[in-house]
């Protein structure tokens, strides 16, 4: 049994199809097509129903499937292992990080790391938080960026925690209030990140405990436009107080929301036992002495 197989058949399920999954393997969709035949006759039954353009797993291919992780997961290990026994003068940095707040925590943490470590290669994945615990929890990325509260089968070290900032047109009846509940917000329509950030699934859950199910207006995955969006008093926008400082408005008021459970609180998280390369755990050393310097 193949891993180039396997990993093209990971992805056809992941893409739901054949034209996207060949994209994320660098490969054409023939090849593709190739490959996951090969794996079905190798096994001796379909893992795949084809519905016209969409692909789906069969049962045989569910488990297929769910092995398949596993097992491109322990090999990725084998290869961050054998990559620590030469040290930081090569190895790779697997990580991902959301849009969200990158830029302000991250980004001089990227420069240090550089400079220190010129020969570790960095790749970046970019995504919500939600789909970067699938990531790690894949083993495509050993470390991510993520919102507390994780489940336990991660590991996590402490990044910044904020409170959060409700975002309402300078015109709004709200507008001079000190602060907010998620209450005085019920009827009002929100705006949130896209599906996949963890910032919707905090929000949206604080609403359901006052028994609450909010409309929302839009989803966007671009800061600028959710400012812009509540500057037009077309809804409520949320952001931490860190990010929302950063992006000042003049046709925005900028809200302190006094909510139990909904603070912006970053970490690092990784699979928990997981083995770190040399240049993962470097990279949290770093990020634990930038905190002791502050």
């Amino acid at each position: 049994m193949e891993l180039r197989n396997l990993r093209a058949f990971v992805e056809v399920v992941r893409q739901g199809g054949f034209t996207q999954a060949a994209k994320k393997v660098f490969a054409t969709q023939s090849t593709v097509s190739k490959a996951i035949k090969q794996l079905e006759e190798e096994i001796g039954v379909p893992l795949l129903d084809r519905i016209g353009h969409r692909s789906q797993p069969t049962a045989a291919g569910s488990i297929v499937y769910q092995r398949a992780l596993r097992i491109l997961a322990e090999r990725d290990n084998l290869v961050a292992e054998l990559e620590a026994l030469r040290g930081l003068k090569g190895g790779t940095l697997r990580l991902g990080l959301p849009p969200i707040g990158s830029s302000t925590l991250f980004a001089p943490l990227f420069a240090q790391y550089r400079k220190r470590y010129p020969g570790i290669d960095i790749r970046l994945i970019e995504h919500g938080s939600d789909r970067l615990e699938d990531l790690v929890r894949a083993g495509e990325i050993e470390l991510a960026a993520s919102l507390l509260p994780v489940a336990d089968e991660f590991e996590w070290q402490d990044v910044r925690r904020e409170p959060l900032s409700v975002l309402v047109s300078a015109n709004h009846l709200l507008a001079g209030r000190r602060s907010l509940d998620l209450p005085a917000l019920r009827n009002l329509p929100f705006i949130l990140f896209e599906t996949g950030f963890a910032l919707n699934r905090i929000i949206l859950e604080a609403c359901r405990r006052h028994g609450f199910e909010p409309t929302v207006l839009a989803r966007s995955s671009q800061i600028d436009f959710i400012v812009e969006l509540a500057a037009a008093d077309l809804g409520v926008g949320f952001l931490p107080r860190m990010i929302a400082e950063q992006r000042k408005h003049r046709s925005v008021k900028r809200i302190p929301l006094t909510e139990p459970r909904t603070d912006w609180h970053m970490a690092i998280i990784w699979r928990r036992g997981a083995f770190l390369s040399h240049a993962a755990k470097a990279w949290l050393d770093l990020l634990q002495q930038s905190h002791a310097c502050k």
